[in-house]
């Protein structure tokens, strides 16, 4: 595979950073950069993108997507990411918007569309279930068919920004005798301001709550927001989950980090000269950039596979070594911190240690990669069985 960038890709590239570094306010990518981007941000910088055509670049052409390469799919979110400007929201763009184009009716595509790609409505994820996590299919939350209705009841959990959801894409069991679990799973769509729905907030050890866990009783969900067909909920899941391990790698904001990273290692001294020349620091480094090439052509491979209307195994590989990486680079990015890595930041103007006062955060916050969108554990059983086929 040849990584080299084409003319017409550089000028594609080119145009790119023109719309991410002029158009997205600059204190948005500062906070996006330390980890601390709000909510009103999200929908600021998504809308700026979709005004642009940029926000849903993979959707079908008729609901604002484009006809790119995956060349050209990589190099967007590479570029993204390494501007710091917030990703449209994934629950959007990359997991229920997908969905609803190919596999919902014409009428749903109407209705929800235009709206999820512009963040008029905030979408939340309704699959995690306290006893179904990484094993997904095991879920039990139901939705008994009523004549034109579908009555939910049960629990979903782990709902991140779950707190701002205008709607939740919900997988629920419509039939319970189905001989394998994976069978009778619908996908269903829900308005979060229908009664029976109660919304917990969960308190993470920061303080923060940016997990939720909702709670369904007896909620009434028109037939009419019933995905595809009934029962081949799974199916969907898994063409949603693809994308998601896709999108959680995150190589662009690996590559800004590794690049800062490098940069300020120069200035930061040891005991026995700068960091940069430290044996044990540069050997990290030098790993993770042969790491971070590999991830770049096995990004093009998903992105070129998703492009032909498959979803390919290898998104498991890329989320398990992705997720990997990003949390190795937090770790040596809050070791290189020392103790600098305990101050708190301000809201001021940017300074040159602002990432090492937001490294402690951010490397605790990313030990959730391990477990999100799949365990890693899950990964590798899906690795072992469908790639090295053993």
């Amino acid at each position: 595979m040849d990584l080299e960038l084409s003319g017409a890709d550089i000028e594609f590239r080119d145009h790119l950073r023109e719309v991410f570094l002029g158009e997205i306010p600059a204190d948005i990518r500062r906070r996006s950069a330390l980890n601390q981007t709000t909510h009103d941000d999200i929908v600021t910088s998504q809308r700026i993108l979709n005004r642009h055509g940029l926000a849903v670049p993979h959707w079908p052409a008729q609901w604002g997507g484009k006809d790119w390469s995956a060349t050209q799919s990589h190099i967007y979110g590479s570029e993204l990411q390494r501007a710091a400007v917030p990703q449209p929201l994934a629950f959007n763009v990359s997991m229920v918007g997908p969905i609803i184009a190919e596999f919902g009716s014409e009428e749903q595509k109407q209705k929800f569309l235009p709206a999820t790609a512009n963040l008029d409505i905030w979408w939340s994820q309704g699959f995690s279930e306290p006893e179904a996590g990484s094993d997904l299919a095991s879920l039990k939350t139901t939705a008994r068919r009523d004549g034109d209705v579908y009555v939910l009841n049960g629990q979903k959990t782990w709902t991140t920004l779950g707190q701002y959801g205008d709607w939740m894409f919900v997988l629920a069991r419509t039939n319970p005798e189905a001989a394998r679990k994976q069978q009778g799973i619908s996908f269903l769509l829900l308005d979060l301001t229908t009664p029976g729905i109660e919304r917990r907030p969960i308190t993470l050890v920061d303080g923060s709550a940016e997990v939720n866990e909702f709670f369904f009783d007896n909620v009434v969900i028109p037939a009419e927001n019933l995905v595809g067909e009934e029962n081949m909920g799974w199916t969907y899941a898994k063409f949603l989950l693809g994308n998601e391990r896709n999108s959680i790698a995150q190589v662009g904001t690996a590559q800004r980090i590794f690049a800062d990273l490098a940069v300020s290692a120069e200035t930061t001294p040891t005991g026995t000269g700068s960091l940069a020349r430290d044996a044990a620091f540069r050997g990290s480094m030098h790993a993770i950039k042969t790491k971070l090439l590999a991830l770049e052509a096995t990004q093009l491979r998903v992105t070129g596979a998703s492009e032909n209307g498959a979803a390919s195994p290898v998104s498991s590989l890329l989320k398990l070594e992705g997720t990997r990486t990003l949390q190795e680079l937090t770790r040596l990015r809050m070791t290189a911190a020392g103790t600098d890595a305990a101050l708190v930041h301000t809201d001021g103007p940017l300074r040159a240690d602002e990432a090492a006062t937001a490294s402690a955060t951010q490397y605790m916050n990313l030990r959730k990669l391990s477990i999100f969108g799949g365990s890693n554990e899950i990964q590798r059983g899906v690795i072992a069985k469908t790639i090295l086929g053993l």
